[in-house]
């Protein structure tokens, strides 16, 4: 069997970056609106909401790339929380119909991106390993 710890980052940061890309896109297409006004709802300003373009289009790039890893993936740990913090807490201890966890995909992203935030890129990356931040 062939062991490869590097291969395993990059499917990590692949599967991650790409994932959390698609509600980035998702986000410019419909803006962030609903963002903003649960950021006001907790009394925040809206504003902040912008942000979400940083968690959501450029650390997903950067983990894609492999390019300031370990930065973009405690950016989206960032946004995992606050996420959880303005959306999600409600649900933080509710078993879903099928038997899951409620927020098992917010949970996927959360720890995939410690994980990332810890292993950093691997050598399949643009940053390769001998790089601080990567």
């Amino acid at each position: 069997m062939i062991r490869s710890d590097d291969t395993g980052k990059l499917i990590l940061r692949l599967a991650l970056g790409i994932l959390i890309l698609l509600h980035g896109i998702a986000k410019l297409s419909n803006g962030v609106g609903f963002v903003e006004g649960m950021l006001t709802s907790h009394g925040l300003p809206g504003a902040l909401a912008y942000l979400v373009y940083v968690g959501e289009l450029l650390a997903p790039v950067l983990l894609i790339i492999g390019v300031y890893t370990r930065p973009a993936a405690w950016i989206t740990v960032i946004n995992m929380l606050v996420a959880i913090w303005l959306v999600h807490l409600k649900d933080l201890a509710v078993i879903g119909k099928s038997g899951g966890w409620a927020l098992e995909l917010q949970g996927m992203f959360l720890f995939a991106a410690l994980a990332v935030a810890f292993l950093g890129a691997g050598r399949f990356s643009l940053g390769g390993t001998s790089g601080r931040l990567n």
